[in-house]
C-alpha cells in the first residue's frame, strides 16, 4: 500500500490561517554581556527591523503566520563566595566582568561546600563561569601541592566541537594564572604523542562520555594520580543524556566513582543545562547522587523576535494532483543571504548534513552575484569534517570572519558564539528542548536576537507554524532515562568488573538490579565469583561489550578518486543513504558524485562534479517475528511480545531538481539489507473488530499508524526510555500474523526492556494511548496526539477518529488484571531468568563471542527467521532520525 506524501488540499485548507505579521518592536536592553566579549561593537538593527526587512517583497510578509516576541529583561548582580581566589576573581575582571549573576555566585558556593549542583538556566546566561570560577580556585590551590597537581578536574561534553570551544574559554579566562591551569582535550582527535602528557601533568582535562567509557576507565592504572587528586566533574548540556544513551552515561559515571573511590577520591559533580525540565532528577539520576538545583536565572537578557514562516505553495502539483510547497532549504537559502546582504551575523540550523551542505551553495552563489567578497564569509558545518576544518570553521565563526553558517546540530549545543544576530531553523528539530537550544546560539553577547523557524513541507511543521501556543505555551520535554534497565546495567557491570572485581559494597551504587544481573553473567561465563567478588573471565575488552550510542560498525572514509585525499566520513548507519552509488555529496561548497561504495573496506570514492540535482534515497522497511515468546487474547484479537528482525533496504533514489526539488528520475540500487533483531511488542485486530469500529479499508492505514504513533508518544510515561529509543511499524495485513498489525520495537540490538514493560502494561499503556487521542481539542490530528517529529512516512496518512474507535474496541476484550506485572515487581521479569541451556555444567565452553554470551545473559537468542515474503509497512517509525540526544561519537 502506497501513500501520498500530503492529501490533496491540505494547504489550501490552511491558507486562510495565515495572518498579518507582528512587527512592533520592545526597546533592547542596555549594558547587556555575556562571560565572553562581543568580537563586533557596531551598532546592531533591532531584531524586529531585520524581520521587517526579510518580509519586504511581493508575498513575503503573508509567510509569516506568527511572532512571538520576549521581552528583555534586566539582571541581578551578586559578589563571589570570599573562599575564591583573588587571582581567579582578578583574572574575570580582566575579561570584563566586574560582578558575578546571583545564580553563578549561588552554583559557585555550593560547589566550594562539596554538594554537587545543577545550573539550569537559559542561554548565554554564564553557566560556564559558575562552574568555571570555583574550580580554577580549586587547581589553584593544588597547583601549591608538591607535586604540582593536588587538585584535578574532568570534563564531559556531549560533542567534541563543545570540548574545543570549552578549553579555549578556559585558557582565556586563565591565561593571568599562568601554568597554574593547564588545560587540556582528551578525545578522538588528540595525537597519540600528546596523550602520556596529559595523563601526568594535565589539571583541567576536556573529554567525553565515550572516550571516559572506553579509553580512560579501562586504563585507569594509568591515570591514577589524576583520579586520585580529582576535585570536579564537569558536566556540560547535561539535558544531551537522555535515552538509552543517558542511561548508558549514567552507569559510566557510576564506574568512574567507583574507581575514584578506589583512589581516595570523591568529587562534586557541576552540571549545566539551558533547557531541561525537572533538572535536579534528572540530575540525580544521572549521576546517582543528591544534586542541588539552581535555575533561578538573574542573567539579562535582550528582546528575542521569534517568527513562525511558511515557505508559499508553488505551481507544481505532487501525487493525485496535491499542492507542493516551496522547500525549507530552499526558503532558507533564501533567507540567509539575504541576512548576510544586511550584514547580519547568523546560523542556519538544518536537520541534514546534506541540506547543510546545499544550504551553503545556494547561499554562495546569491551572494556571489551581489558581492564576491560576501560569498567567501558562507560555510557549511557537520559532522563528517576532518577536525583540522571543524576547528578552522569554529574559529572563523567566533572570530566573526565568517558572516553565516548553515549548520546541522553539531554546533547546537553550547558552543559559545558570541555576536550572532539571527538564527534560522529549517525545520522542527523534533522537540521544543532542541528548538530553544538553537534559537539560544544568537544573542549571546547581551544584544536582541531574531529567531526564525521555516516549517517544512510536512503536516507536524504545518501544523506548529498555525498553533503557536504549541511551541511557546508548552514545557521542554523531561529528560528521561533509566540507569536500572538491565539491558544498559548488564555490559557496563562487566566493563566494572574488568576494571576493579566486584564485591558486595557495589551493590547500592549500580542499583537494585545488580544482584540479579550477576547471578546471570556468571551463569553465561561473562563474570566468575572468587570468594567475594566476582571476576572478568574474558580476554576481549569488557568495555567493548557495548556502544553507548548505539552506532556501531566502522565510519566509511570518503576519498577523492582522482587524488587519494580524504574528505571525510559519514558513520556507518548512514552510508547506504549519504554516499551509495551516484549520490551527491556535498562538501565544503564543492559537489561530488559518488562512483563507488565499498563496504567491505568502508570507502566511499568519489569526484568532483557539477551536476544540476541532488539526490535522495528511497528505502523500505519490513518487520517479521522471529519468535513469541508470550501471546494472550484481547478479546477477538491478541497482544504479543517476543523477539522481531526489522529489516531496512535502500532500493533507489531519486534525482532531483536543486531549488524546485521536481523529480528527474529513479535510478534502482543494490544494496544489501540492514537488519536489526530485538524485542516488540504487538497487537493485532480481526475482520469483526474492523466492523465493530467502522474502520473500512480506505481509513485503515491511517488509523492503524494513528495509534501507532500515540502509543509510542506514550510508553515514555510506563516504560523510562525517550521517544528516540523506540519504533515502530504498523501493517494493514502482515504476513506473520495475517491480520492488521501494530509493531512498537525497542530501537536497540537484543532489546534495551521497552517492549516488555510495554507488554506488562498494555492495558494501562493503550488505555491512555485513546485517552490522548480522543481528549486531544484538534480536529483531525496534532503533535500532541497522533503526528511524529520522526515519522518515516511524513505523517501520511493519519486518521484520528478512527485510532480512537479501534483502540475503543481493543480494549473493550483487554482482560481485566492483564499480563502479570514485570520489570517493576520485586521478582525478575521471566525473558529475564537464565534459561535452562544457560545453567550448564562447569565444563561447558565459555560463548564464542562477547555478543553471544551478553545476549543469552538477557534472554534467550531468537529463532533464524521463516523465510516468509515480506509487505512493506503502512506506516513505520524509525528510533533513529533525528537524535538529538546522542551526539556524534569521538
Amino acid at each position: 500500500m502506497a501513500f501520498n506524501h500530503l492529501p490533496a488540499g491540505v494547504h489550501d485548507a490552511l491558507v486562510p490561517l495565515s495572518v498579518t505579521p507582528v512587527t512592533h518592536s520592545v526597546p533592547m536592553a542596555k549594558n547587556l554581556r555575556s562571560d565572553r566579549p562581543s568580537t563586533d561593537t557596531g551598532p546592531r538593527p533591532a531584531p524586529s527591523t531585520v524581520l521587517d526587512r526579510l518580509a519586504a517583497g511581493p508575498s513575503r510578509a503573508a509567510r509569516i503566520t506568527h511572532t512571538e516576541h520576549l521581552p528583555p529583561r534586566a539582571g541581578r548582580h551578586a559578589v563571589w563566595p570570599h573562599r575564591i581566589r583573588s587571582e581567579v576573581i582578578a583574572a574575570v575582571q580582566a575579561c570584563g566582568i566586574e560582578h558575578p549573576w546571583a545564580h553563578q555566585a549561588r552554583a559557585a558556593e555550593h560547589a566550594l561546600d562539596g554538594e554537587s549542583v545543577v545550573v539550569a538556566t537559559g542561554t548565554a546566561s554564564g553557566k560556564s563561569l559558575a562552574y568555571l570560577v570555583p574550580v580554577l580556585s580549586t587547581l589553584l590551590d593544588g597547583s601549591e601541592a608538591p607535586n604540582g597537581r593536588g587538585a584535578t578536574t574532568l570534563y564531559l561534553s556531549p560533542t567534541k566541537a563543545l570540548a574545543a570551544d570549552q578549553c579555549r574559554s578556559v585558557k582565556e579566562l586563565s591565561q593571568p594564572l599562568a601554568n597554574s591551569v593547564r588545560p587540556a582535550v582528551y578525545d578522538g582527535d588528540t595525537p597519540f604523542e600528546e596523550r602520556e602528557w596529559i595523563r601526568q601533568y594535565a589539571n583541567y582535562v576536556l573529554t567525553n562520555p565515550d572516550m571516559l567509557h572506553r579509553g580512560i576507565l579501562p586504563s585507569h592504572p594509568r591515570w591514577s594520580s589524576f583520579l586520585k587528586a580529582l576535585k570536579y566533574v564537569v558536566i556540560d548540556e547535561c539535558h544531551t543524556y537522555r535515552g538509552v544513551f543517558g542511561s548508558h552515561v549514567a552507569q559510566v559515571l557510576r564506574r568512574l566513582r567507583r574507581l575514584c573511590a578506589r583512589y581516595g577520591a570523591s568529587p562534586v559533580f557541576l552540571l549545566a543545562s539551558a533547557t531541561a525540565a525537572e533538572p535536579s532528577v534528572a540530575a540525580r539520576r544521572l549521576t546517582g547522587l543528591p544534586v542541588v538545583e539552581v535555575a533561578d536565572d538573574a542573567s539579562p537578557r535582550g528582546e528575542l523576535v521569534f517568527a513562525l514562516w511558511e515557505p508559499p505553495l508553488t505551481e507544481m502539483q505532487g501525487e493525485k494532483g496535491a499542492p507542493v510547497r516551496r522547500t525549507a532549504t530552499a526558503e532558507t537559502a533564501d533567507l540567509l543571504t539575504d541576512l548576510a546582504v544586511q550584514g547580519v551575523r547568523s546560523v542556519a540550523f538544518v536537520r541534514s548534513r546534506r541540506g547543510a551542505e546545499l544550504i551553503s551553495v545556494i547561499a554562495q552563489e546569491r551572494l556571489a552575484e551581489v558581492d564576491r567578497s560576501l560569498a567567501r564569509r558562507v560555510a557549511a558545518y557537520r559532522g563528517g569534517y576532518l577536525p583540522e576544518e571543524r576547528r578552522a570553521l569554529e574559529q572563523a565563526l567566533h572570530s566573526g570572519e565568517l558572516l553565516a553558517l548553515a549548520a546541522t546540530t553539531a554546533l547546537e549545543l553550547g558552543i559559545d558564539v558570541s555576536g550572532l544576530d539571527a538564527v534560522l531553523i529549517s525545520g522542527y528539530p523534533g522537540t521544543r528542548a532542541s528548538l530553544w537550544q538553537q534559537a539560544g546560539r544568537a544573542g549571546r553577547a547581551g544584544q536582541g536576537a531574531l529567531a526564525v523557524l521555516v516549517a517544512r513541507d510536512d503536516p507536524l511543521d504545518t501544523f506548529l507554524v498555525h498553533h503557536p501556543e504549541a511551541l511557546f505555551d508548552q514545557p521542554v520535554e523531561s529528560t528521561v532515562l533509566d540507569p536500572d534497565n538491565p539491558y544498559v546495567l548488564a555490559p557496563h557491570l562487566c566493563a566494572a568488573a574488568a576494571e576493579l572485581p566486584l564485591t558486595d559494597e557495589d551493590m547500592e551504587l549500580f542499583g537494585p538490579e545488580t544482584e540479579n544481573l550477576l547471578g546471570q553473567l556468571e551463569s553465561a561465563k561473562l563474570l566468575r565469583r572468587r570468594t567475594k567478588a566476582w571476576h572478568w573471565t574474558r580476554r576481549e575488552r569488557a568495555a567493548d561489550l557495548t556502544d553507548i550510542r548505539g552506532e556501531g560498525g566502522r565510519p566509511i572514509q570518503i576519498v577523492e578518486s582522482g587524488t587519494g585525499r580524504l574528505l571525510g566520513t559519514v558513520d556507518a548507519g548512514s552510508a547506504h543513504t549519504a554516499v551509495h552509488e551516484g549520490a551527491v555529496h556535498l562538501h565544503q561548497g564543492r559537489t561530488y558524485l559518488v562512483r563507488s561504495l565499498d563496504l567491505e573496506d568502508s570507502v566511499a570514492l568519489v569526484e568532483e562534479a557539477n551536476p544540476s540535482y541532488s539526490t535522495v534515497a528511497r528505502d523500505t522497511t519490513a518487520i517479521s517475528v522471529l519468535e513469541t515468546d508470550t501471546e494472550i487474547p484481547w478479546g477477538d484479537g491478541r497482544l504479543c511480545y517476543g523477539s522481531v528482525e526489522v529489516t531496512n533496504q535502500v532500493v533507489s533514489f531519486l534525482r532531483r531538481r536543486l531549488i524546485t526539488g521536481e523529480v528527474l528520475g529513479e535510478t534502482k540500487l543494490d544494496l544489501p539489507p540492514r537488519t536489526l533483531r530485538t524485542r516488540a511488542v504487538w497487537w493485532t485486530v480481526t475482520e469483526d473488530q474492523l466492523d465493530e469500529a467502522r474502520i473500512n479499508p480506505e481509513i485503515l492505514g491511517g488509523a492503524l499508524h494513528a495509534a501507532e504513533h500515540a502509543s509510542i508518544g506514550l510508553l515514555p510515561l510506563f516504560a523510562t526510555c525517550d521517544r528516540w529509543d523506540i519504533g515502530g511499524v504498523s501493517i494493514p495485513l502482515h504476513p506473520d500474523t495475517l491480520l492488521p498489525t501494530v509493531f512498537v520495537y525497542d530501537g536497540h540490538p537484543g532489546g534495551a526492556g521497552f517492549a516488555e514493560r510495554a507488554f506488562h502494561t498494555a492495558r494501562a499503556w493503550l488505555t491512555a494511548t485513546r485517552q490522548a487521542i480522543a481528549s486531544c481539542e484538534c480536529d483531525a490530528g496534532c503533535p500532541s496526539c497522533i503526528q511524529s517529529p520522526k515519522c518515516g512516512n511524513g505523517n501520511d496518512p493519519l486518521h484520528k477518529r478512527g485510532a480512537v474507535r479501534l483502540l475503543t474496541v481493543l480494549l473493550r476484550g483487554a482482560p481485566e488484571d492483564g499480563p502479570p506485572e514485570g520489570p517493576d515487581s520485586q521478582d525478575p521479569p521471566e525473558s529475564l531468568d537464565p534459561p535452562e541451556s544457560l545453567d550448564p555444567p562447569e565444563s561447558l565452553d565459555p560463548p564464542d563471542s562477547l555478543e553471544e554470551g551478553l545476549r543469552g545473559a538477557l534472554h534467550p537468542g531468537p529463532r533464524k527467521a521463516s523465510e516468509q515474503n515480506r509487505r512493506g509497512p503502512a506506516g513505520a517509525e524509525p528510533p533513529t532520525e533525528p537524535a538529538p540526544q546522542a551526539p556524534p561519537a569521538p
